[in-house]
């Protein structure tokens, strides 16, 4: 038997949790090609989302967080503070760290809110850095099967012919699909009652059990209702046919030339943002989404993916708080 203190009677043996922890790291430096200034173990990058938990924004955005994460190289920790029509999370947002430790994902919300609500503490268009516009989806006027009318023409007919006595319903007072609605009772010059929900869940159960007639809602959740028969499809809202939908026309081409709307997420950050980080959090976000789990997540939630460049998408923030804020006033929309 050798002796203990034989010098090699017992060579060493190697590490095998450093070695199998650097052929990850080595494994994962190789899948996910490094973005400058992001090292793993670098502090989380916290998500604000100022929407509720189940939202669409929310499931989209948590459906790319792991990409995200893998594309930054460090975790993504996203956080729901809902409240005032997205207000009370945008707040908090803007007066974040400008160090790109912290962003947020807003909707359409973020450019109607200042049309709706008397006193926001913030300048939706100063007090952000816009990252990317990072998808839209479209939305579907549906109607409980009780009502008699097939299509836009047939609707209005009906509505003329029994104004105040149908209904519309909406996730909330001042939400995209209050507008949503809004819009289409105004162009077409009708007299239906607003019914307010708080939240899509809601809404869309009572469309379903007939308590409510009318409402705009997204077109993915809506999809299978529609198919099943459970909800008629009145027109999509977008400027052309969706995929989903590819039986139903747009409102537009039925006599609403100007009606034209989709539901948007886009990234942002506070103001003064450095441009370095700004590109960073960019191109963070486009590799996540060349990462096929990523991009068929968000394509499944019913997105059609945008990414565009921050410039681009700065203009597009102006440009939606100038459209929206006619389309308030024009609707007669506000927060009663």
């Amino acid at each position: 038997m050798a002796s203990l203190s034989t010098p090699h009677a017992r060579a060493p043996r190697p590490n095998v949790l450093t070695r199998r922890r650097a052929l990850a790291w080595s494994a994962a430096a190789l899948a996910v090609p490094a973005l400058a200034g992001a090292q793993p173990g670098d502090k989380p990058l916290r998500v604000i989302l100022p929407l509720s938990a189940g939202s669409g924004a929310d499931g989209a955005i948590r459906a790319i967080s792991n990409s995200l994460s893998k594309a930054l190289g460090h975790p993504v920790v996203i956080e729901n503070l809902p409240g005032a029509g997205g207000i009370t999370g945008t707040t908090q947002l803007v007066r974040a760290p400008k160090d790109g430790s912290v962003i947020g994902v807003v909707s359409n919300n973020h450019v109607v809110n200042p049309s709706v609500y008397k006193n926001i503490p913030f300048d939706s268009i100063q007090d952000i850095t816009p990252i990317t516009v990072i998808g839209a989806t479209p939305f579907v006027l549906v109607a409980h099967p009780s009502v008699e009318a097939k299509n836009v023409k047939e609707l209005i007919a009906l509505a003329k012919a029994r104004p105040g006595l149908l209904n519309y319903g909406s996730s909330g007072n001042g939400t995209i699909l209050h507008l949503g609605a809004a819009m289409f009772v105004d162009q077409a010059k009708l007299d239906i009652k607003h019914i307010p929900y708080r939240g899509m869940g809601p809404l869309m159960n009572d469309i379903l059990g007939g308590q409510v007639q009318l409402g705009v809602v997204a077109v993915a959740p809506a999809a299978p209702h529609i198919k099943a028969g459970a909800l008629r499809a009145i027109g999509v809202t977008t400027a052309g046919r969706v995929a989903a939908l590819p039986g139903v026309p747009t409102l537009a081409e039925q006599g609403l030339p100007a009606y034209e709307l989709e539901g948007w997420i886009a990234a942002v950050a506070p103001a003064g943002l450095p441009k370095a980080e700004v590109d960073r959090l960019y191109q963070g976000f486009k590799a996540a989404l060349d990462m096929p789990e990523a991009r068929d997540a968000l394509l499944a939630q019913g997105y059609e993916i945008k990414l565009t460049p921050p410039d681009a998408s700065a203009a597009f923030f102006r440009s939606e708080l100038a459209r929206m804020a006619q389309v308030v006033k024009s609707a007669k929309v506000t927060m009663d």
